[in-house]
This record gives structure tokens, sequence and C-alpha cells, in this order.
């Protein structure tokens, strides 16, 4: 480091959707993110991995050096990248933006207005297809669901004209290829099986769209969340994860009117379930009211949703959401 900055960087955010179709790399500089910006902002990421991970091993003196260092990188890195005529960060790509704001680099008090450069540079400049490398792409579709735009994010993820997942398919690809253009760019580089260009794709199937995720506070599904996103254009998702534990499951369909929703938690774990709702006694569970039913333990609603706290089991719940 030089002044809290990470200075050395390889490949930056590779394989960037180039300008021409017959390019392998952009050779615009506006389409480029700085790699002394996507250095440091992934050794602070990993400083979080570190703090949380010493809390959770009782290291707690590591945990506070991990967070000094932090700190110190948070406030070099605003005031090295930072642009407040733009509101944005460096030269303004989606991924200069998307890491600090993902990775609560940026202060609460810019963030509307930096998830505003983002929106603008996919809706309007990118059309609503996908401008990131390989390191914007593994944060976008999270990101952007984060910010309450579900609606965009499955449609960066239904997309099938370039550069997109469903344009390597309309094209013949049965993996994943290393460029967004691999069928027209010089085929010397493109490995046609490279998996990571998927970037956050499948995890924001499993956590945002089935709603399956890890309570951070605990280790290994211990403490499961449960917390579906809802596209208006998606009307069902059947998904299970193998923990450690047992078996999760998540399936529910979708009406204009009504969610119904079937979940499984294994024995010797609980979950927080956010159930999209109008109100708690627009909720119900096998047929009863949420507070008639054993193993619901709590239950309040909360932007849009009726949470409650359930242990293990298997639950169906139905709900009025307009």
């Amino acid at each position: 480091m030089t002044d809290y900055i990470v200075t050395r960087d390889k490949y930056g955010d590779w394989c960037v959707p180039p300008e021409d179709l017959k390019l392998i790399h952009a050779k615009d500089s506006s389409r480029l993110t700085d790699g002394k910006l996507i250095a440091t902002a992934y050794y602070f990421k990993l400083l979080s991995y570190m703090q949380r991970f010493a809390k959770l091993t009782g290291n707690d003196s590591d945990s506070k050096e991990y967070e000094m260092l932090a700190e110190n990188m948070k406030k070099a890195f605003h005031k090295r990248f930072y642009n407040p005529l733009q509101f944005g960060y460096s030269n303004n790509t989606i991924t200069a933006n998307l890491l600090p704001l993902y990775f609560g680099i940026c202060p609460d008090s810019l963030k509307e207005k930096v998830f505003a450069n983002i929106y603008h540079k996919i809706t309007v400049e990118s059309k609503s297809h996908i401008s990131t490398g390989l390191i914007g792409t593994q944060y976008l579709m999270r990101g952007l669901t984060e910010y309450d735009n579900t609606n965009l994010a499955f449609k960066l993820a239904s997309n099938t004209t370039y550069p997109s997942y469903g344009y390597m398919i309309a094209n013949g690809a049965t993996t994943i290829w290393e460029l967004w253009n691999g069928n027209t760019a010089d085929p010397g580089m493109n490995s046609q099986n490279h998996v990571m260009m998927l970037g956050d794709l499948l995890i924001w199937y499993y956590e945002n769209l089935a709603g399956i995720r890890t309570d951070k506070t605990n280790v290994g599904f211990k403490q499961i969340i449960m917390k579906p996103s809802l596209p208006d254009n998606l009307h069902f998702v059947n998904a299970s994860y193998k923990s450690m534990h047992g078996l999760i499951k998540s399936d529910w369909k979708k009406n204009d009117k009504t969610f119904e929703w079937n979940i499984s938690i294994p024995a010797n774990t609980s979950a927080t379930v956010y159930i999209p709702a109008k109100s708690v006694k627009d909720v119900m569970e096998s047929g009863k009211e949420l507070s008639k039913t054993e193993g619901v333990q709590s239950a309040k609603w909360e932007n849009g949703s009726a949470i409650v706290q359930i242990g293990s089991g298997q639950y169906n719940f139905k709900s009025l959401i307009k």
C-alpha cells in the first residue's frame, strides 16, 4: 500500500463487453475501471471478512486491528477516488461505483446518488444490458436487488441480445464463454468454459430469488434467513440447498394477488422468514392464522413482508400481496 491505497493490479475488470463485437478488450477508456480502485476496494472487503472471522473465533483483538486498518483504507479510498461533481467514483463506471457501494465504503449520505449513477449507466447508456467485466459482475445482481431493482436484475438475467448470458445461448453456447462476444472475437483467448463470468448470477438465484441465505451472526446455516425477491415477470421458484444440517427448501409461486410458499427448515436450526404480504393478518400457515401455528414464535410486518421466527419443520405459507 501507499497511503492506504493498494497500487498493484494485473487484470482489472477483466473482459468488459467491448464497444465492437470483433474486439477482445475494450479500447474505450470510459469502459475501463482503475485497477488501484479495484485492488483497494477488494482489500477492504477482505478485511471485513477477517473482522467477522476473528469475532466468530473469539479473537476480538485481531478484529479491532482489522477494523482500524479498514477504517483508514475507507477514508483514503473516498478521498482518492470520489468525484463530488458527478456523485461517483473514479471515471464513473458501474464497477467503480458498485464496489464501494456494495462493500460499504461509500458514506450513507451519498449512497442513493451513487446508485443513481449505476442505474443510469445500465438503463440509459447500456440499454439495460450488462456492461461490467468479471469483477463488477460478481456483485451486480445482488447490488441491484439490495436497492429495490429486482426487475432490472431480472432483465439482465433474461436478456438474449448482446451482451448477455442469453446471447451466448442464442449463439450455440452450452457453457459460459470468457468473452461476452465469444462468437465474433478472436477465439485465441476465449476459453469457452469460464464459469467465473457468471458473476453472482447463481448466488442471486439462491439468495435473492429463492431467498435462502445464512445469517452472518452464526456459521454454516445454523440460523437461516428466508427472504425472497419477486420480479414482476417471474411467477415461481423451486430451489433447495443441502446445508451441513440438512436440506433447506424454498418453493414459491405467485399471481397478481396471492403468494404461496412451501419451506423446509432442517433439524437443529431456526429461521427468520420474510413473507411477502399486505399485513400479518393476511398470512396463513397450513390454513391457520400465524398466531395459532405451532413452530411460529413471533410475527411482525415491515416493508411489505410479514416477518416470522420459526423452528425446524415444513411450512406452507399463503398470503395476499395485493
